[in-house]
């Protein structure tokens, strides 16, 4: 239900802001009529025109995506309600037994702005980035100067502290209403010198900062008088400007930034080796691989390539962390470990090379899982060697299903003197080896349950007469079916290596 909520909201924000245009509008005729409100015409004017215009900024951005975007419907959201609000308060004021609405209302608008401050706030801190020790500590007050100011509004209900209504229904402050100001104050200062370190464009900035200054202008100009519909106005029209200048810019850069990362997704995609090859010196091996990335990019990745017309090499790996740097880290193993076995007799070399080359300026800590192994065809022979990868399901014909756990090294990229060793099984005709990355058993539901080895070992077992594209096909749809609701946190890849069982010959 909540999720459903989530997922409609725009929905809901775009239904209340033409609802809030329809109420005032409606709400604005009685000011052509009576004559106590005809005084107020020019401020219904202006509520009815902003509460349009907040309904055409909303439907301008309910389908965008991006930073700070959900805040920034949130802001249109409560200024419209301000409108509203505003409008309200007019059309109340001076009628004594209105007087408790009018008190309510008061307050709500009081309350709207404290939520529309500390969106604010929210909003240019999630687009423009801010950091550093003096932005930890600016957030802290704030959060809690809006706690405090919200309750000494609250106090408003038993105790006249801030405001109150005289006996005729108007509005009247107290001797201390200044309070009110104190968090505005304090944010303002703060959020604008945090614009103003930012490091972002100056058009950017000056866009944000004109969130403050106009209504601290219109402020001035009213001499902080309570209820002028203006005060909103002046918040609208910095809300247009700042999504016509901050957010459309950075969703510009949003767009080109995926459009990369889709040219990127392609180039690791063509990387990859086929998913179902034909290695003609190989007739009796099926080789078979898939990935399904978490993000544009991954870190997985598997290859499958002869080394001569004897030998074949199959491998698996998983880079740490996600995105970018990891498909970056990605492309160089992956070029390492197959040039080097082209080049080195067994697998414990390749590692060995290839650790150490990965080891050279790896500033960033990265590393890689990986299992790599050489079969000889001739003797069925599988020469491996697991760099701290998860162990691979060995399905032996006629047997139940059983791990590779001998031979578990460092990961890659971990220690650059680590030596790594090498293990040998012999394979024989009808028997199917399954590699995989973390992302299969790790994947996990809404009861936060791993997928597990166990549950993989079942759909192997259950798929064992299957070729080796539909058991992958059956890993993953069952992955689905476990995980649903679940969003994919990692990437998923395999590969399984079949060995054809021999074709009987007949004689007549």
């Amino acid at each position: 239900m909540i999720k459903k909520l989530k997922e409609n909201s725009p929905i809901f924000g775009l239904v209340f802001t033409i609802a809030s245009a329809v109420f005032i509008i409606v709400l604005s005729v009685p000011f052509f009529t009576e004559a106590r409100l005809k005084e107020c015409l020019f401020d219904a004017g202006v509520d009815s025109v902003g509460a349009l215009f907040c309904a055409a900024l909303y439907f301008g951005c309910m389908r965008q995506k991006g930073n700070g975007i959900g805040y920034l419907r949130s802001l249109v959201v409560m200024v419209s309600a301000c409108f509203a609000v505003n409008e309200a308060i007019y059309y109340t004021v001076g009628v004594p037994e209105w007087s408790t609405i009018c008190f309510v209302l008061c307050l709500v608008s009081k309350l709207l702005d404290l939520a529309m401050i500390y969106l604010f706030y929210t909003y240019v801190n999630v687009t423009l980035g801010f950091d550093g020790k003096f932005a930890k500590i600016a957030g802290k007050i704030i959060t809690i100067l809006l706690v405090l100011e919200t309750l000494v509004l609250l106090s408003n209900i038993f105790y006249p502290t801030t405001f109150y209504l005289d006996a005729s229904g108007i509005y009247q402050a107290s001797a201390i209403s200044f309070v009110e100001d104190i968090y505005l104050a304090v944010t303002s200062v703060l959020t604008a010198i945090l614009i103003v370190l930012s490091r972002n464009p100056l058009n950017q900035k000056a866009a944000a900062l004109t969130f403050i200054l106009f209504p601290l202008i219109e402020y001035v100009l009213m001499k902080g008088q309570f209820g002028n519909a203006a005060q909103y106005g002046t918040v609208l029209m910095s809300l247009i400007i700042m999504y016509c200048v901050i957010f459309i810019e950075k969703s510009k850069t949003l767009a080109s930034t995926q459009t990369d990362l889709r040219i990127a997704s392609k180039i690791q995609e063509d990387a990859l080796p086929p998913v179902a090859p034909e290695f003609d010196d190989f007739p009796e091996l099926i080789l078979r691989g898939s990935m399904n990335t978490a993000k544009e990019v991954g870190g997985d990745f598997y290859d499958y390539f002869p080394i001569d017309e004897n030998r074949i090499c199959f491998l698996i790996a998983d880079v740490s962390g996600k995105g970018t740097p990891a498909a970056l880290f990605m492309m160089t193993a992956k070029t390492m470990i197959k040039d080097y076995a082209l080049t080195k007799d067994s697998t414990s070399e390749i590692f060995n090379a290839v650790n150490a080359r990965l080891c050279e300026n790896n500033d960033e800590g990265m590393f890689a899982t990986a299992w790599i192994g050489i079969l000889d065809t001739r003797t069925m022979t599988l020469q491996y060697t697991n760099a701290g990868h998860n162990f691979p399901i060995l399905q032996r014909k006629g047997q139940p299903c059983e791990l590779i756990e001998k031979v578990h090294g460092l990961f890659l990229a971990g220690m650059e003197f680590t030596r790594y060793k090498q293990g040998e099984i012999s394979l024989e005709h009808g028997d199917r080896l399954l590699l995989y990355t973390d992302g299969v058993t790790e994947a996990h539901n809404k009861e936060k349950k791993l997928y597990g080895t166990e549950r993989l070992e079942k759909i192997v077992e259950n798929n064992k007469n299957a070729p080796g594209e539909k058991l992958l096909e059956s890993i993953l749809a069952d992955i689905d079916d476990f995980a649903s609701g679940v969003p994919q946190f990692d990437d998923i890849t395999m590969v399984v290596l079949t060995i054809k069982e021999q074709e009987m010959s007949t004689t007549r």
